[in-house]
């Protein structure tokens, strides 16, 4: 029972393995496909799917894939039509190598079920390599010692190929010396050799060129080559030779180190080591021929070693051995005759001496400066040497001895136009081309003092405030001096006069060294208007120089003075005034005239009269008139004024700050006949009022047609000057100050260089200009222009300060009448 148990056991073992193997045999069934190398990708190889038995639809499905432990990138399966193709390029050399047999072996993979499937793809070979030498060209030497029939083995080409493609056949191009000899032994391998069919002979042909042409059997046929260069090798049995047995060389003297001399090529018959040549100096030459010439053992080359001079030595004779390399070795001499050209090859030297420097620039003509002396190395023409100077200066060079010369003075010299010179002496020889040499000569020139300082403009206008604190400073002056040093160095100082009763240099100090002046003491304007003085600017020089400048310095007002009243009449009190006044006068009535002075000028003395009017006073019937000091009646009187009045006259001029002074009118009403007095008075004074109105409407008219001609006449002779000469719009004459005139009338402007005082009646002089210098450029730059403009501009200020003095008298003479009209 166990044993049929065991029999049905094994049974059932047995067919479960034959079912495995058939499984098994299905699953590994294997494929071949051949491709060609060198196909291009995309090459059809087999339909794999097709020819495995399996559907297209199941190849994404059971992961179908394609494996290759190496070469798994050369070939690829498309999985929508199931065709294997070329991916990359297949070289069958690079795979197999010259093996016989090549393919690819590739294994197919599908899962569900899982099956394995083996793919072989033959790589077949195309002729695609050529048959390829060692080397491409080969050099074979042969000795012509050579006997008939001597080989010389070659190697033969290898081809990559296999099969009738790495098939080979040899080709020698034709030669009468060589032909080829191939032989094959018993394992079908061919051995080629190069055999010598005729003598060589080195001096006839010294080399053979041959070519060695190897073709496969492929279709196409492709070949290689091989240049064979075989080189005959020479014996010993020629010296070197020379050309020429003597070489005759010129050489420059001057020539550098290292020049070329000379070139030797010696000749050897032979060939190789035996006609290589070594070239030296002969063993006799002399020491100095050694250190003044070198030779290149290799090229021939003489060069010079060290400096040739033609003084030394005009020629020399040199020995050359040339030597092979055989052996035995054999030699070959030659000479060398050399001979020196002089040239002009030295530059003539400058040597200066004995200056005498600096050079006063007051120095007389013909002084001598310095001594030159030049020289050449070289002799004869190349040896002569003339001298000269450059730039053209004030100078020259007189020859005094053979190459010896004298630097002297040829013309004036003025350190202010040139302070110093920069010669430069040129030695020049006589060669071609001729060589030269220079040598600079700094001339120093020495100041003298002969330039005075001078001030940039004659005159100077300053305006000072009166009243200046002490030791103010009020202007600077400046001189310059064209000289040197101490002959430069400028000091100031006053030149001294009186000025009234006093010394200047009471009123003004300059210090020495700056220039700067001071006004030492307050200056007062109606005590002293013009101040004009000179500075004199005097140098360090010996003899010193100087030169003066004027200063006109102008004190200027200011409101420093209050209004003076005076007296009403002469022999009375400049006090309290008492005036009767009826009560039966009318509007108008002139009761008083208050009269006052100012010391000062201008504006500052211009007055105006203010009446003060106290509390209670709003009805008061008096006024007083603004620029007259009139005190009139503004109404009639009647009994509801007051019999008495106080009137306080504030008199002010127009200053800054403004001064003032006060009048007392004591006013008392009458009847007209406790006043008869002055009833009378008025009366006569009426009368004479009347007489005297006339004689003043008289001068008025005159007065008026005085001014009216003159202003016709200014403007006429104005616009004659103006045609005349046309300046340049807005240019006006430099150093010229403009002076402005004021009255209480009006003011203009006209040119003045010094201020007009002008005097009215007994009163103390009053000054009605007031001066500024504007600071303009200088004039025009010629002398004569410059002279013509101040002659022009002189006639216009003469012309125009005329015209205003005479306008100014006419309305002083018209105030002087006016005043005395009102006086009376």
């Amino acid at each position: 029972m166990a044993s049929s148990i065991r029999r049905g056991r094994e049974g059932w073992t047995w067919l479960l393995s034959l079912l495995l193997l058939a499984a098994w045999e299905v699953g590994s069934h294997q494929l071949r496909y051949s491709v060609t190398e060198e196909a291009k990708h995309g090459t059809f190889v087999g339909r794999i799917a097709q020819d495995l038995g399996l559907e297209l639809a199941e190849l994404v499905p059971r992961l179908f894939r394609v494996a290759s432990k190496t070469h798994g990138d050369l070939l690829e399966v498309n999985l929508q039509n199931g065709i294997l193709f070329v991916n990359s390029r297949i070289d069958r050399e690079e795979l197999c190598g010259r093996s016989a047999e090549c393919s690819i072996h590739l294994e197919v993979i599908v899962d569900r079920p899982l099956q394995v499937f083996h793919v072989d793809v033959e790589v077949k070979d195309i002729n695609d390599n050529p048959p390829i030498f060692p080397m491409t060209v080969k050099t074979i030497r042969f000795p012509e010692s050579r006997l008939l029939n001597s080989r010389f083995p070659l190697e033969g080409a290898s081809d990559a190929d296999i099969g009738v493609n790495a098939l080979l056949s040899y080709k020698l191009s034709s030669s009468e010396f060589f032909f080829l000899d191939i032989q094959t032994n018993d394992e079908l391998s061919e051995t080629l050799s190069l055999v010598l069919g005729k003598l060589l002979d080195r001096e006839e042909t010294a080399e053979v060129n041959l070519l060695l042409v190897a073709t496969d059997g492929g279709k196409p046929e492709l070949t290689g080559t091989v240049q064979i260069l075989i080189k005959v090798l020479d014996v010993n049995d020629n010296e070197p030779t020379f050309a020429q047995s003597v070489y005759k060389v010129k050489l420059l003297e001057n020539t550098a180190n290292g020049t070329l001399v000379v070139k030797l090529n010696a000749s050897d018959a032979d060939e190789g080591s035996n006609s290589e040549i070594v070239y030296s100096l002969g063993s006799d030459v002399f020491s100095t021929i050694q250190t003044k010439f070198t030779i290149d053992p290799s090229s021939g080359e003489i060069r010079t070693k060290g400096k040739l001079d033609y003084e030394e030595a005009k020629s020399y004779e040199i020995q050359v051995t040339a030597t092979d390399k055989g052996t035995p070795s054999m030699s070959g001499h030659c000479k060398i005759s050399l001979k020196l050209v002089d040239i002009n090859d030295n530059t003539p030297e400058v040597s200066i001496t004995s200056l005498s420097l600096p050079i006063s620039e007051n120095a007389s003509l013909g002084t001598v400066i310095a001594l030159i002396t030049v020289s050449d190395r070289d002799s004869g023409t190349n040896g002569h040497v003339t001298c000269s100077l450059t730039p053209h200066v004030p100078f020259k060079l007189v020859p005094t001895f053979k190459n010896y010369y004298s630097l002297v003075l040829d013309n004036s010299l003025d350190r202010e136009s040139l302070s110093a010179y920069e010669l430069v002496v040129t030695a020049r020889d006589g060669g071609s081309p001729s060589l030269w040499a220079t040598a600079s000569v700094s001339v120093q020139v020495a100041d003298v003092n002969d330039n005075a300082p001078t001030f940039a403009q004659p005159e100077y206008t300053v305006f000072v405030k009166e009243n200046n604190p002490p030791g103010c400073h009020i202007f600077t002056v400046s001189a310059w001096d064209a000289d040197a040093q101490e002959n430069a160095l400028v000091s100031y100082s006053l030149v001294e006069r009186r000025v009234g009763e006093r010394a200047l240099s009471s009123y003004v100090s300059v210090h020495a060294e700056s220039g700067k002046v001071y006004a030492l003491q307050p200056l007062d304007h109606e005590e002293l208007e013009l101040l004009q003085f000179q500075v004199s600017a005097r140098d360090a020089g010996v003899p010193s120089l100087s030169s003066n400048v004027t200063l006109q310095v102008f004190v200027l007002d200011e409101n420093d003075n209050a209004p003076a009243l005076l007296a009403p009449r002469a022999g009375t009190a400049a006090g309290a005034v008492s005036e009767l006044v009826p009560w039966s006068v009318g509007a108008g009535y002139v009761v008083a005239k208050v009269r006052a002075v100012d010391a000062d000028s201008g504006y500052n003395a211009w007055l105006s009269y203010e009446l003060q009017l106290g509390t209670g006073s709003a009805r008061i019937p008096f006024r007083v008139g603004l620029y007259t000091g009139e005190i009139s009646t503004t109404r009639a009187l009647d009994e509801t004024d007051s019999p008495r009045h106080r009137l306080l006259v504030m008199v002010k001029d127009h200053g800054e700050p403004t001064l003032t002074a006060t009048a007392t009118v004591l006013v008392s009403l009458v009847e007209s006949g406790q006043a008869p007095k002055a009833s009378s008075r008025a009366w006569v004074g009426a009368a004479g009022s009347e007489a005297t109105l006339m004689d003043v409407n008289v001068y008025l008219i005159i007065a008026i047609c005085a001014v009216s001609s003159l202003l016709v006449l200014t403007v006429l002779l104005y616009t004659a000057l103006r045609c005349s000469v046309t300046p340049t719009e807005g240019a006006r004459v430099p150093g010229k100050p403009t002076l402005v005139c004021s009255s209480a009338v009006g003011s203009w402007s006209y040119s003045q260089q010094r201020r007009q005082r002008v005097c009215s009646g007994e009163d103390p002089p009053k000054t009605d200009l007031m001066a500024f210098s504007p600071s303009l450029s200088q004039g025009p730059d010629s002398t004569e222009e410059r002279q013509h403009s101040e002659s022009e501009y002189v006639g216009k200020v003469s012309l125009l300060i005329f015209l205003a003095n005479s306008k100014i008298i006419l309305l002083k003479t018209f105030y002087m009448i006016s005043t005395s009209y009102l006086d009376s």
